[in-house]
């Protein structure tokens, strides 16, 4: 039971790591995008 249970936390808690890691990512790549916008608009 006590190893259910750890193995069920540890699954939860990679998988979070995991969703943030692809938050991150696509949050940093809509940065970028409007980093771009703003150099296209300003040549």
């Amino acid at each position: 039971m006590k190893r259910t249970i750890s193995l069920i936390l540890v699954s939860l808690f990679t998988l979070s790591l995991l969703s943030g890691c692809n938050t991150i990512r696509g949050a940093g790549q809509d940065i970028e995008e409007g980093g771009e916008a703003v150099q296209d608009a300003a040549s």
